[in-house]
């Protein structure tokens, strides 16, 4: 199943590369660019590209999932035979068919974020309608039902008298990291970046722990990042849009509550308890950026939810890196943290103290450089 998973980075790519080709061209026919902005809201130098890139990395994770679903069911119902290469995944197939129903529910919701998104890219909508619509498949997905079901801490159950605790943490969590993947998309070749990198440290644990779906999705994140990178590093030809960085968003943020962190031992090597903080430290840079931005807005009186150019990458920019550098630095920082966090709970209590405290000078160090030093002239 490891070749599989790892095939399926091709095939998002495959599918990705060629579409968003595609969506580059109808986007300039349609002229559908980047220039719509809401009330408030201040961008960079408007430039004529098409942001219909979004649709590329949705079709990419869309349209394998749908098909393998399809295959699962023509198997199950006698009306196609394996191929001999595949018979060893033979005996996953009642786990496909099993976990089709949460599947569908995934699709769906990637879906509705989908067309909100590319609605949102044509004509900006309200900042609260927007919220009211991520929350919605965030919902979704956590209702305590046994064929969905997608949620953090269960433990909490029993403690906190019922399921709702762990519910309302499970759709904080993904509409927090949903936000903080669309905030991040805001410099060429940023949030593609980003996403490839911790969708990549995800399916590296998820393989290990042979959780064979989430790692089969994540691969295809990873290969429709990769595809759709093609076009939109610097100087970019194509922008992803609301419609690719809620996809990509709400996918990991999913991904990461379906992943099993913590073992049956609860001990060191077997899963340990601070294995479910994995993901806060593979997103913290997307994290970082979002809760910093957020903060910033509010201390001047504005709505954290209406854009400007005073996210992390534009911060570094005024410090005196061009776009490029920012890009990489921030790239690199994401690459770093989230290969520390990777076998956070595989380790011991002081190796895990120990990446954790990394994580936090790393992010310290990157404070102290935005907040203690001179803004410069970024070059572009």
């Amino acid at each position: 199943m490891v070749w599989i998973c790892l095939t399926l980075i091709g095939v998002g790519f495959a599918i990705a590369c060629p579409a968003c080709w595609g969506a580059m061209r109808l986007g300039r026919r349609m002229g559908a660019h980047g220039d719509a902005m809401a009330p408030g809201q201040v961008k960079d130098t408007p430039r004529s590209i098409p942001n219909t890139g979004g649709v590329g990395i949705y079709l990419a994770i869309a349209v394998p999932l749908l098909a393998g679903l399809a295959l699962a069911w023509a198997l199950d119902s006698g009306t196609l035979a394996l191929p001999g290469f595949l018979e060893p995944a033979a005996v996953h197939l009642p786990g496909v068919l099993e976990r089709a129903p949460l599947a569908l529910a995934f699709l769906g919701a990637i879906t509705l974020l989908h067309v909100m998104g590319l609605i949102d890219d044509r004509r900006p909508m309200g900042p609260w309608a927007k919220l009211a619509i991520m929350v919605a498949p965030a919902l979704l997905v956590a209702w305590p039902t046994p064929a969905l079901d997608t949620r953090l801490l269960t433990m909490l159950d029993a403690p906190a008298g019922g399921q709702w605790a762990s519910v309302a943490l499970t759709v904080l969590w993904i509409v927090a990291i949903t936000n903080a993947m669309n905030f991040i998309d805001n410099m060429d070749g940023l949030c593609a970046s980003v996403a490839a990198i911790a969708a990549a440290c995800f399916l590296g644990a998820a393989l290990i722990n042979e959780q064979w779906f989430v790692a089969a999705v994540l691969a295809l994140v990873v290969g429709a990042s990769a595809g759709f990178l093609v076009w939109n590093m610097p100087p970019a030809r194509l922008f992803m849009g609301d419609s690719g960085s809620l996809v990509l968003g709400f996918t990991l943020a999913f991904l990461t509550v379906r992943a099993t962190y913590v073992g049956d031992a609860g001990t060191a090597g077997s899963g340990a308890w601070y294995g479910v903080f994995m993901p806060v430290l593979v997103l913290a840079i997307p994290l970082y950026d979002f809760t910093s931005v957020t903060l910033v807005r509010l201390s001047q009186g504005k709505s954290p939810f209406v854009g400007d150019m005073q996210h992390l990458s534009h911060r570094l920019v005024k410090r005196g890196l061009s776009k490029r550098a920012a890009v990489a630095v921030i790239a690199g920082f994401a690459l770093v943290i989230g290969l520390g966090g990777i076998s956070l709970g595989s380790l011991e209590p002081w190796q895990a103290i120990l990446v954790v405290v990394q994580t936090v000078v790393m992010l310290a160090v990157v404070a102290v450089f935005e907040w203690r030093s001179s803004p410069g002239s970024g070059a572009p």
